[in-house]
């Protein structure tokens, strides 16, 4: 983790636990940019004592988050940086201070559910997949259905 801290230490954002004040910027900003369901955990996340969001802020304004605890314990995600921000380190730093806080919360390891970009985390922490059956936590979670197919 020493080395991850050095890749971050000069990144252009402000990486930093939530406030539970700012749990309804979070909630906008996350639902804007990525899916109501990302905006489900981060609720859940931000319940915690301490929050179990952190947040990257550039000029006062939020432009990732991370979170951990949210659909099970000892999970990451979920996490986002913004469109124009990606490139950065960012989302880099974002993780490097999650796992950071997860360590100080007790955990030995963290683990990724419904990874998106399997070769960011390797490089990153050399983290490595967990073959899953079809019967993941995430088996059965309920789907929006569009209006048409509930006869609106």
């Amino acid at each position: 983790m020493a080395a991850l801290a050095e890749r971050v230490e000069d990144v252009a954002a402000t990486i930093r636990p939530a406030l539970p004040p700012e749990l309804h910027i979070i909630q906008r900003w996350v639902r804007e940019h990525f899916s109501e369901y990302w905006v489900s955990e981060v609720t859940v996340a931000m319940s915690h004592q301490p929050p179990g969001c952190i947040v990257a802020v550039v000029d006062g304004e939020l432009v990732g988050f991370a979170c951990y605890d949210a659909t099970a314990r000892g999970f990451f995600g979920p996490t986002g940086v913004a469109e124009s921000h990606r490139g950065g380190r960012i989302g880099l730093a974002l993780l490097y201070r999650t796992l950071e806080a997860m360590k100080a919360s007790g955990y030995a390891y963290a683990v990724i559910g419904g990874v998106g970009p399997v070769e960011f985390y390797a490089k990153a922490v050399g983290a490595i997949p967990i073959e899953a059956d079809k019967e993941d936590i995430y088996q059965g979670l309920l789907r929006v259905r569009p209006a048409m197919d509930r006869g609106q």
